[in-house]
């Protein structure tokens, strides 16, 4: 799916803004990521991450409806 989408995926309008999903956790890089799998829960109660590929969250808001198209594109 190269570039931006063209149209919302619910209502069909076009001319979505793109953004992102922001992580402002303790340690976070600023931007979501989507990691494949379950999630599974560490030791310490946190998201067990190790060996699983990343990817960036890129977001897309309609103006129209308010709905967000969400897509992992990018490897992190």
């Amino acid at each position: 799916m190269p570039g931006d989408p063209a149209t919302c995926s619910s209502c069909g309008s076009a001319g979505l803004e793109p953004g992102f999903i922001e992580d402002s956790g303790e340690g976070s890089r600023g931007y979501a990521r989507w990691i494949a799998g379950p999630l599974q829960r560490g030791v310490f109660g946190g998201a067990r991450r190790m060996g699983k590929p990343r990817w960036q969250i890129e977001a897309f808001h309609c103006p129209a409806c308010g709905h967000l198209d969400l897509y992992a594109r990018t490897r992190v």
